[in-house]
């Protein structure tokens, strides 16, 4: 979340671009692309919905707290857009807050996952939905955001339960999408182009984040 509550990243609009798709882009000799674009619309055709299981998490051992619909939107990753990165978040607050913001549709932003300074993991979007986390769109639809819950500015906040709880999660993501684990693919939300964010803040060991991040990826699920 950072210094300032997020910013809300705006939605996929459907209208007459969308209706166009198929006479102007077919007409432009890019039926690949039509195809491509019309796949990600699925979602917003009426009467169509993907069978989801209610409740149904990502991660084993999570806990399932739904949040505001108006925080998130369908999708049907990775087959519509790719995932390639994770976002580490410091939620600037209480883990209580974060789980009432994220439930609240007028905050508009949430992530997937908020980390408990205890390494409880609670799960309130899913992986194949986008989430409004990075305030950049791009980033949004190729990556999952794992909150943190402290401050950025009090180190204490940081603990070894949740560096190792977040380490074990961010490496079952990465291995679940083919995702790097280095430094270009596993970044802080400060990092995002386009944010005025400063989290996960100076206290972050990033050092001692990745270790552990590539010990748990070798490591049986």
């Amino acid at each position: 979340m950072g210094q300032r509550k997020a910013s809300r990243d705006g939605d996929r609009k459907v209208g007459r671009r969308a209706l166009l798709i198929g006479g102007t882009v077919a007409a432009a000799g890019s039926a690949v692309l039509a195809r491509d674009e019309l796949a990600r619309l699925w979602w917003r055709t009426p009467g169509v919905e993907k069978p989801r299981e209610a409740g149904a998490v990502d991660y084993k051992g999570a806990r399932w707290v739904a949040a505001s619909d108006a925080n998130w939107r369908r999708a049907d990753r990775p087959d519509d857009f790719g995932i390639d990165m994770v976002i580490v978040h410091v939620t600037q607050g209480s883990f209580d807050s974060a789980v009432k913001a994220f439930r609240d549709p007028g905050h508009k932003a949430a992530t997937h996952y908020i980390v408990r300074q205890d390494g409880h993991v609670t799960q309130m979007i899913r992986e194949l939905d986008v989430a409004y986390h990075a305030g950049n769109r791009d980033y949004n639809e190729r990556s999952v955001g794992i909150e943190h819950e402290g401050f950025v500015d009090r180190p204490q906040d940081l603990t070894d339960e949740m560096y190792e709880a977040s380490a074990r999660l961010t490496a079952r993501i990465c291995a679940r999408y083919d995702i790097p684990v280095d430094r270009e693919h596993i970044i802080g939300h400060v990092e995002v182009p386009g944010t005025d964010h400063t989290d996960p803040g100076p206290h972050w060991d990033w050092d001692t984040y990745m270790r552990l991040v590539r010990r748990a990826r070798t490591t049986p699920a």
